[in-house]
């Protein structure tokens, strides 16, 4: 469950059911391999808010769904050491940050695709028709000013809200220490909070 104040990021569009593709392995399967069902459990529940961590990282849809898919593959091919996993919910957004690596790396081969700022300001899953215009743009502002972080920036923040890890979890995935990641975080906060607040006072 998100803690109070940090709910993910309202990602991708009403309706669109994020499409990572899962091996035809029944949830209980009774040949006593508890780590697949664990597995598999653990995917499902933080599914939408790792892919919408890969869209705002990568900028694109497609990537974010194909980076998610090879993530579970790469979690399925190691579920043997799931039991040894002490934050499950950490390693799966391990693996899809190096996901979203290996895509970025490999973007010279393939024509950069920005996120079009149409599909920025779509509205996210929890967006409802009683939404107030002045909460909707606030909303948008938000989003657009997540995409225009410095990607350091940008990865300890969307991992911290959408991940929901601690400080000490984000800096072992980055290989950073824990307070380099806390400035990262407090000033992506700041920024953001800029742009919610323009005219107001931010405090550093």
């Amino acid at each position: 469950m998100a803690k109070p104040g940090a709910s993910p990021i309202p990602w991708p569009p009403a309706g669109v059911e994020p499409a990572v593709a899962l091996p035809a392995v029944p949830l209980h399967s009774g040949n006593g391999r508890p780590g697949e069902d664990v597995l598999i459990a653990t995917f499902n529940n933080c599914r939408d808010e790792l892919v919408s961590t890969l869209l705002y990282l990568l900028g694109n849809q497609d990537d974010a769904q194909d980076a998610a898919q090879e993530a579970f593959l790469k979690c399925w091919r190691a579920r043997q050491s799931v039991p040894d996993v002490l934050n499950l919910r950490a390693w799966i957004f391990r693996v899809g940050l190096n996901a979203a690596k290996d895509f970025q790396r490999s973007a010279w081969n393939r024509k950069s695709r920005p996120l079009p700022e149409e599909e920025v300001m779509m509205p996210g899953r929890d967006d409802t028709p009683g939404r107030s215009l002045e909460e909707q743009e606030t909303l948008d502002r938000l989003r657009l000013a997540i995409t225009e972080l410095r990607q350091d920036e940008k990865e300890v923040f969307l991992l911290r809200q959408n991940g929901e890890l601690t400080y000490e979890q984000i800096a072992e995935i980055r290989n950073a220490p824990v307070g380099t990641v806390k400035t990262q975080m407090r000033t992506a906060l700041i920024k953001l909070r800029k742009v919610l607040n323009p005219n107001g006072v931010v405090e550093e």
